[in-house]
């Protein structure tokens, strides 16, 4: 059983500049996917996928493999995750290396923790599933949203559900965007069975903004006191 991580982690940042390698508490975002993965000690190779040099460099620096760069076609605006992971996977058959599974860890996803890689793994493996990720339980009811008109009217848009108890309301999920595995011959073939585990909301966050960047430095020191 052969596992792969793959960190894509392009030069390119609109919104935040050198967002991959931009300093998050002492040391680049980047590093703290990279040590996860290898910690976790499931993969027998750690890589980053970039078209960047000085990204290419700084992973190498905290323990990544990156055995080649990645094309210009997969470094364009409009190239998606699932082309950089195809290329990636492509790029190590004609090295000859064939991996059972995949891991996609985001760059910045500093706050995953190790026990949740782990039980991500087991469940894509002791199930027919062929992706798993993690999912975190929505804060608040969605059943009970509301819809704002351009005029400023608010109505229910399940009024149905105005008078019930919250916990009388089906939970419902939404993806953290942080890592997920696949096994790859099933993926490359689409045959996709997608299956889940439940991870705790402090550890997700959304980083898109300087304000994300204050709140995901705030989460980890919360969930790393000693």
């Amino acid at each position: 059983m052969k596992n792969l991580a793959i960190i894509p982690a392009r030069g390119g940042s609109k919104r935040i500049p050198r967002k991959n390698i931009k300093e998050f508490l002492g040391k680049p975002i980047i590093a703290y996917s990279i040590e996860t993965a290898l910690k976790t000690g499931l993969f027998d190779e750690v890589m980053v996928s970039t078209d960047d040099m000085e990204i290419a460099e700084v992973a190498k620096r905290f323990g990544a493999s990156v055995p080649f760069m990645r094309s210009a076609e997969t470094s364009s605006d409009y190239a998606t995750t699932a082309d950089v992971l195809k290329e990636v996977i492509a790029k190590y058959q004609k090295l000859r290396l064939e991996f059972d599974n995949f891991c996609c860890f985001y760059a910045t996803a500093p706050l995953v923790q190790i026990k949740d890689v782990v039980s991500a793994f087991e469940r894509l493996q002791q199930s027919d599933f062929t992706c798993v990720y993690p999912v975190v339980q929505f804060s608040y009811p969605i059943w009970r949203c509301l819809d704002l008109a351009d005029d400023g009217t608010m109505t229910r848009h399940w009024p149905e559900y105005e008078n019930s108890r919250s916990q009388d309301l089906p939970k419902e999920y939404h993806d953290t965007g942080t890592f997920y595995w696949y096994k790859t011959r099933e993926w490359l073939a689409g045959n996709i069975k997608v299956g889940g585990i439940e991870v705790d909301e402090t550890t997700i966050q959304d980083i898109d903004t300087e304000t994300d960047w204050r709140l995901a430095e705030m989460k980890y020191k919360l969930i790393n006191i000693n």
